[in-house]
């Protein structure tokens, strides 16, 4: 059984939490039955050599494998999906199809939404924000509405779940601290659809267990 290491912060700020990138590869993991160590950091390790010769931007994940080593969430989970059924088909054309829901996800619909939290989250009460924000929001909704158009009747992006609706379900969770998911109730649906899955439970739990262990003491 090959080792695995995926890296994870120690900590983030409560908005993050759910969010960090390095999930959707615990999730992959889960959904694929691979057993992994993590290797928990923080803005101490972010800038070291050691860290940087894994993760050349200093961001989380980095992966390891019997000495392969890559960054990136995308390609991580697409890494993982090749090798497993449970998250990418075998027929040809099912799996090209399934690749392409991928990049989607992260081309094409990830995008605008983290414009969206990036305005929010971290430019909220900077005067130019006021004139952007409708703009922001409008690209967002513009997407989520073509995308709920294509999942009408629908359970998942094909005909069953697959590393496509994974980092989709990931996308969608982003614009949480809105209720742009809600106006478009069939995406909504699928991403509680997804989200009720065993495997994103458990990588969920693993996921925010360290950060309540170290989370900083309350003033």
């Amino acid at each position: 059984m090959s080792k695995i290491r995926v890296s994870a912060f120690r900590w983030v700020p409560p908005f993050a939490q759910g969010l960090v990138r390095e999930f959707r590869v615990r999730w992959a993991l889960e959904e694929a039955g691979l057993p992994y160590e993590e290797r928990l950091i923080g803005p101490e390790e972010q800038p070291s050599e050691s860290y940087r010769r894994l993760q050349p931007f200093g961001q989380v994940p980095a992966y390891e494998e019997d000495g392969l080593v890559m960054f990136e969430s995308g390609a991580i989970v697409l890494h993982i999906a090749e090798r497993f059924e449970t998250l990418m088909p075998a027929e040809p054309k099912a799996r090209a199809r399934t690749k392409t829901w991928m990049f989607a996800a992260l081309n094409t619909l990830e995008p605008p939404i983290q414009n969206l939290a990036e305005v929010d989250l971290f430019r909220a009460g900077e005067e130019w924000v006021k004139q952007r924000r409708p703009q922001v929001v409008e690209a967002v909704r513009i997407r989520l509405g073509e995308l709920g158009k294509y999942m009408e009747g629908r359970e998942y992006l094909e005909e069953r779940f697959t590393a496509g609706d994974l980092l989709m379900t990931t996308v969608l969770r982003i614009p949480r601290h809105t209720e742009l998911l809600a106006e478009v109730p069939v995406l909504d649906a699928y991403r509680l659809r997804c989200e009720a899955r065993p495997a994103f439970k458990k990588a969920m739990a693993d996921h925010m267990e360290p950060f309540a262990r170290n989370a900083p003491p309350s003033r």
